[in-house]
């Protein structure tokens, strides 16, 4: 009987190896069970608690789960900068863009039940969007021509929607592509068929049938409303109102408790404020009382905890604590880069250039060096404007969650840089004795170590980014801001292109080139800004308290890599490191010297901490010119600069 009951035991141990309970993302597990440094998970607290002093954002929740285990869930800061309320785990806040991922889900769901086909027309649907007409594009420029149509080469399907390839695009001219496409176009979309959250989804769907696509479909990528429109579909196929079935079908079995696209009144209390403007009425901000219009593209709350569930299902291949959402076929589907490689991409968030394809409905990481998304190859991510951000790294079983609120997104990247980088950078790595040498270096020979070592864009080898797009020229504007008249540098790069040129914080940018940029979009902006490696720019600035305007001309450099080096000295006789990156890595903090203990010759370690172990590398020459960290399946490497 003990036999058998020992065999039930082990069969059912088996069939829940990896797969989360609920228990397991509820509490948080000893770092050492998942994975994690604990001085290297406080560091990370410390660098979240340090923004919150801004105020914009008020504050954070990070919640990172492995192996289906909760490792990480910490608020900092404030719900309300101004009230002086805490933030707390289950903090609310509005997700934005993560909605799509929320939409993607509840359509895939119903291709699974046969209700819903990838490949059928949008218009069998919504017989509203039949006989689109496209923008006429110049064949010489690929510039849209307004008032010139044609029809449609064929008419968008589900999958198009899923893409962002439908011809779709977004209202207002900051959606804009200025290499592909006519900011008019964009507007016309917001004068004629203008988000209204009391409105329902039927009648705005039915006034974007009488516009006409940008795109002819399938043959571009653009970010768009299709996910609005997918929200129509649901309903029609459903039967039921979109926020019914996302209830029903999704939120109740997953048991994300605290999501939806409104907060009722019992709630509000826990709704994270924004800083500065608050949302206008009506908008998707304004989720204070019930809606009508359900945009299954951005209008959506959750807390940290709740979508932590929602990538865990989507980890588990489609299932948590036994609600079946997908299948496991489906689920592979929608984390596939759907691009074809000659697309035409219309934004900066995908293709070859930023290491990032597109899945059904999430961004895929394609190239191993260099991508906008952190983890290995076939991690899928996205993020909302108002702060949010999830990854899913499945090689590694690991789930990234921050959560944030701002009412401008043009620093944003900022933030989504340190959750890509710091939850990495804490993973333990796999740990190998070697005993100490008895014995020391002499100063002298300690000596031939010293120097400055670049060891790239990432923190952690398990992420790696060490290169960016062959021949794209960086100028070090960073943060800027569109005004009227022109670009509001926020703050240079310290020591890029353009602060060495002279240009500082406050300078106005009133034309690039010999061409003025007064009235133009952020991202046409950019577009007039970017050009090849080692080409020329030339920037006309006023500043303020000075009459005559300045012109500078400098040339675009390659963007640097080096987030994170290493800083080595020797100090009473010992080689001390310290990290001057802009990222702290391993046992190495800025601004705070470690010392190394002899292991061999060109082999130190850290006595305390993680026992972070360095050897240094020579050439044929035999003189030192590199590092590798921690020498093995997690090695770093590092070069010795010049």
């Amino acid at each position: 009987m003990k036999n058998i009951q020992a065999s039930c035991i082990a069969a059912l141990t088996l069939c829940l190896a990896g797969v989360a309970l609920a228990d397991d993302l509820q509490t948080v597990g000893d770092p050492d069970i998942t994975g994690f440094s604990a001085q290297r998970l406080a560091r990370m607290t410390s660098w979240f608690e340090a923004q919150t002093k801004k105020g914009d954002p008020s504050g954070f929740v990070v919640a990172i789960a492995r192996g289906g285990k909760l490792a990480y869930l910490q608020p900092t800061g404030f719900e309300d900068h101004d009230k002086k309320i805490p933030m707390r785990p289950d903090s609310i806040f509005r997700i934005g863009s993560m909605s799509k991922q929320i939409t993607s889900v509840a359509t895939m769901m119903l291709v699974d039940e046969g209700k819903l086909e990838l490949d059928a027309l949008v218009a069998q649907y919504l017989p509203e969007l039949r006989d689109m007409q496209v923008v006429k594009t110049d064949p010489a420029t690929g510039d849209a021509v307004l008032l010139e149509l044609e029809p449609a080469k064929r008419a968008m399907t589900i999958r198009d929607l899923l893409r962002n390839t439908s011809g779709l695009v977004y209202a207002g001219p900051d959606y804009a592509d200025p290499g592909f496409g006519n900011a008019a176009i964009h507007a016309l979309y917001g004068a004629k068929a203008p988000f209204r959250r009391d409105k329902p989804i039927a009648p705005f769907v039915a006034s974007l049938g009488m516009l006409p696509l940008l795109h002819q479909p399938g043959e571009v990528w653009e970010y768009s409303l299709g996910f609005d429109v997918l929200g129509r579909v649901i309903e029609v196929v459903s039967g039921q109102p979109f926020d019914q079935f996302l209830q029903s079908r999704l939120f109740a079995p997953l048991r994300m408790v605290d999501t939806g696209f409104y907060v009722p009144e019992d709630k509000l209390a826990r709704l994270v404020a924004v800083p500065g403007a608050q949302p206008a009425p009506l908008s998707d901000g304004d989720v204070a009382k019930p809606q009508t219009f359900f945009s299954g593209g951005g209008g959506i709350v959750s807390t940290a905890p709740d979508f932590l569930r929602f990538c865990q299902m989507l980890l588990n291949g489609g299932e948590l604590d036994g609600a079946r959402i997908l299948k496991p076929e489906t689920v592979r589907l929608m984390m596939t880069n759907s691009l074809p490689p000659d697309i035409h991409i219309a934004g900066h968030e995908a293709g070859p250039a930023f290491g990032t394809g597109w899945g059904l409905g999430f961004a895929i990481r394609t190239s191993p060096d260099f991508s906008l998304i952190p983890g290995s190859v076939g991690s899928f991510n996205w993020q909302g404007s108002w702060g949010t951000f999830f990854s899913v790294d499945p090689v590694q079983k690991l789930i990234l969650v921050m959560m944030m609120q701002r009412s401008q997104y043009s620093e944003n990247g900022f933030y989504f840089n340190a959750i890509r980088r710091l939850p990495y950078a804490a993973l333990k790595v796999p740990e190998i004795s070697v005993p100490a040498a008895p014995t020391q270096l002499v100063t002298r020979a300690l000596a031939e170590y010293v120097g400055r070592y670049d060891f790239g864009g990432s923190a952690s080898s398990l992420d790696r980014q060490v290169s960016v797009a062959d021949g794209i020229g960086w100028i070090g504007l960073d943060s800027v801001i569109a005004e009227n008249d022109g670009l509001r540098v926020v703050k240079p790069a310290e020591a890029g292109p353009a602060a060495r040129a002279g240009i500082i914080s406050g300078d106005l940018i009133t034309a690039i080139g010999d061409k003025p940029i007064k009235g133009l979009t952020l991202e046409a902006a950019f577009h007039r800004i970017s050009g090849p490696l080692n080409a020329t720019i030339k920037l006309k600035i006023t500043r303020q308290a000075q009459n005559d305007p300045i012109v500078v001309a400098f040339a675009r450099e390659a963007v640097p890599s080096h987030s994170v080096e290493l800083q080595i000295r020797v100090a009473d006789g010992k080689l001390v490191v310290e990290a001057t990156g802009r990222w702290s890595i391993l046992d190495f903090d800025k601004g705070q010297t470690t010392p190394l203990a002899v292991l061999s010759r060109d082999e130190f370690c850290v006595e305390s901490g993680d026992h972070t172990r360095i050897a240094f590398i020579r050439d044929a020459a035999g003189k030192v010119n590199g590092a590798v960290l921690n020498p093995g399946p997690w090695e770093q490497r590092g070069a010795l600069a010049q």
